[in-house]
């Protein structure tokens, strides 16, 4: 979704400033083999498919809108969808900010790692130079109440292009290190407990009961705030003037302190779809 807010179409001459001075819609879909909250997951694998949109205006106000379908959810069509505003600006030349509110509306019992907050608050610094380095502050709360930050690297390789520069093949590896609080754990842990049980399915190893979500132990841990992840992202692109395919690889080493595995190697793949106007 950050992508979708901030992409440029590509051209072979620098076409950003007149970009900015358009209204730009962007849609895209998106295939992935689970979902990843800050690299954390949940116990049962759930690959999804995506559908999403942003629209952006020219002083930099965008409005964001995802629809999710788990495959592994029989009962529904949509398994959660979310809306969002926000609002991009430079800060210097190479210094941008970005501030954004979004919602998600998750279903009753809804199995998403993340669903006791619906409601987020996101805050970011981003500095361009030979590397693109950035810092993000999202408040997510609901349910429960949580804050997490991001620290992250990134550089764009160009490695190409195919037809005599009407299109651009491009590698960007990412690296980001993320810490929070996991009160949302709590809630993940009952609401999976009432799921199994209505389905009459055997709780999980490493799934507790609900009294040992409450003990002060537990209770210390998922409300300090601790390092959550180290994360590689490698995604390899192919972009036009108006679209770009995107295939990404995601490999999460879990804190110490993670509830949903410390020191586990959690993998992710995606392929993605996008097309601006």
């Amino acid at each position: 979704m950050a992508w979708l807010c901030s992409m440029p179409a590509f051209s072979q001459t620098d076409t950003t400033t007149e970009d900015n001075k358009k209204v730009t819609l962007t849609i895209g879909a998106v295939y992935a083999n689970d979902v990843s909250y800050y690299g954390l997951k949940a116990e049962e694998r759930m690959p999804y498919i995506a559908a999403s949109a942003s629209l952006r205006l020219p002083f930099g106000l965008y409005f964001t809108g995802t629809g999710y379908r788990l495959l592994n959810d029989s009962g529904r069509v949509v398994s959660a969808s979310s809306a969002g505003i926000g609002f991009a600006f430079n800060l210097s030349k190479k210094l941008t900010a970005d501030l954004s509110y979004s919602h998600t509306f998750f279903p009753e019992h809804s199995p998403f790692l993340q669903a006791a907050n619906p409601d987020n608050a996101s805050a970011s610094l981003k500095y361009e130079y030979w590397m693109t380095t950035g810092v993000n502050a999202d408040y997510h709360f609901g349910k429960q109440q949580d804050v997490f930050v991001t620290l992250s690297t990134e550089k764009q390789i160009n490695l190409g292009s195919l037809f005599k520069g009407k299109d651009l093949i491009t590698l960007t590896p990412l690296i980001e290190v993320t810490g929070g609080t996991q009160r949302f754990y709590q809630t993940y842990v009952r609401e999976k407990l009432l799921r199994d049980s209505l389905l009459g399915i055997l709780p999980l190893p490493g799934i507790g009961n609900p009294a040992d979500t409450e003990s002060g132990s537990a209770i210390s841990t998922t409300t300090q705030f601790n390092l959550l992840s180290y994360n590689l992202r490698v995604p390899l692109a192919y972009n036009r003037s108006h679209y770009m395919i995107e295939a990404a690889c995601q490999l999460s080493v879990l804190g110490p302190k993670a509830e949903t595995g410390a020191g586990k190697l959690n993998s992710f793949f995606n392929f993605s779809v996008y097309y601006q106007f």
